[in-house]
């Protein structure tokens, strides 16, 4: 493959690139997925002006084209999470889908955040340890006092 080809596969596959990301940050503009499938329509342009021929059938992208790709056995297939387990995390909170994102930013404009995406962690209904002894939260006043061991019942 020549340079000319690698250069401009790498440049097509920017997808900010083909969205415009300058412009439409700009105009602040969301991304929705009419615009999505029209910066996927101009990848399928320009890997058919890349490749002529047409890919090989095993290629990844040309099953990604064909909505075909099996990610299973991959690593890949390991990173990929069902939006129905997935949970987004900032500073150390989980940000619910029912509030808006501002709630937890603010409302500054240039506020730039990294957000965590991480599969949602199954909760455990066992409360049995609030029973222990440890996890009394009056036992450092009893102790402090000298009231540990009184019982309060007939022996």
């Amino acid at each position: 493959v020549s340079s000319g080809v690698t250069g401009s596969k790498s440049r097509v596959t920017n997808i900010s690139w083909l969205l415009g990301k300058s412009k439409q940050v700009q105009a602040n503009v969301c991304v929705n997925m009419e615009m999505v499938k029209d910066a996927l329509d101009q990848l399928r342009g320009a890997v058919m002006i890349v490749y002529p021929m047409g890919l090989p059938p095993h290629d990844p992208i040309r099953m990604e084209f064909e909505d075909k790709e099996d990610l299973s056995g991959t690593h890949a297939g390991l990173e990929v999470i069902e939006e129905s387990e997935a949970q987004l995390w900032w500073a150390a909170k989980e940000l619910k889908r029912t509030n808006k994102l501002s709630d937890f930013v603010g409302k500054n404009e240039k506020t730039k955040i990294i957000v965590k995406i991480q599969k949602k962690l199954e909760e455990n209904d066992d409360d049995s340890y609030l029973n222990s002894e440890w996890a009394d939260s009056h036992a450092l006043k009893r102790q402090f006092h000298g009231v540990k061991d009184i019982k309060w019942g007939p022996r």
